[in-house]
């Protein structure tokens, strides 16, 4: 059985007081939570969010990182300096790293080897744009994702890596893939996953939901077969609707 892990992507949002007092305020309304809660937070909130969550169930991510482990790369945060400080997760070729840095499946896999080298365990984010979905794309556009994230990843490093399917037509703008759809193209990344790697391996992955996830839609989608939690943009900046989210089921 899959366990559900919920991640909130703060994006370039909040301040180190402003994520201070976040988790002062959101760790006791998830303490009891049996899923899996991280935080993924700007680079300048990482040791302050590390420092805070000391005793809590929460863990934290990074939104980025650079392939190589050191070099000169201005402006750049390895893998190895992320590990260093304690963080635990990194999301890696969101669809904003995609669209407006450049971010490629190369460099997406290229990533993840390089965060699994160093013991992060990656938050790998595929999804279609609209015209793709309108076009009726959607399902070659995510398994070519899919595909070329994943060449030369070793079956027994499928168990440290998470994928977050997010619509880019979702992601911020209200709208959201209906249950089915979303199940239904995550079990694609399944299948994909499967004839990669086996059946039994591809079922062991945890393949969240991304795309205007609220306290409102979290539970029908959530309790979808193949939909293992989410990885939430805005609605992880507001404590209280961010912590309904997290207890969807209670």
């Amino acid at each position: 059985m899959r366990k559900k892990v919920i991640a909130g992507n703060w994006k370039m949002n909040m301040l180190p007081n402003e994520a201070i007092n976040f988790i002062e305020e959101f760790a006791p309304l998830v303490k009891d939570t049996k899923h899996e809660v991280i935080l993924c937070v700007p680079y300048t909130n990482l040791f302050y969010c590390l420092l805070n969550i000391q005793g809590t169930n929460i863990k934290i991510g990074a939104q980025n990182m650079h392939w190589e482990e050191s070099g000169a790369y201005t402006g750049e945060v390895s893998g190895q300096m992320l590990k260093s400080i304690g963080v635990e997760y990194v999301i890696i070729g969101h669809s904003e790293r995609r669209q407006y840095f450049a971010e490629t499946d190369e460099t997406v896999n290229k990533k993840i080897k390089s965060a699994l080298n160093v013991g992060l365990k990656p938050i790998v984010c595929v999804g279609e744009t609209l015209e793709q979905r309108e076009k009726g794309i959607t399902e070659q556009v995510i398994t070519n994702q899919v595909e070329k994230a994943f060449e030369g990843i070793e079956t027994t490093d499928l168990e440290k890596i998470i994928i977050a399917y997010e619509p880019i037509w979702a992601i911020g703008t209200g709208k959201t893939a209906t249950k089915e759809d979303a199940n239904n193209t995550i079990m694609q990344i399944r299948k994909k996953l499967a004839e990669k790697y086996g059946q039994n391996e591809a079922n062991g992955v945890i393949i969240q939901y991304g795309g205007s996830v609220k306290s409102s839609n979290a539970k029908e989608l959530f309790e979808m077969s193949d939909i293992d939690g989410g990885l939430v943009g805005g609605a992880s900046l507001k404590a209280e609707e961010f912590s309904k989210i997290v207890k969807f089921d209670e």
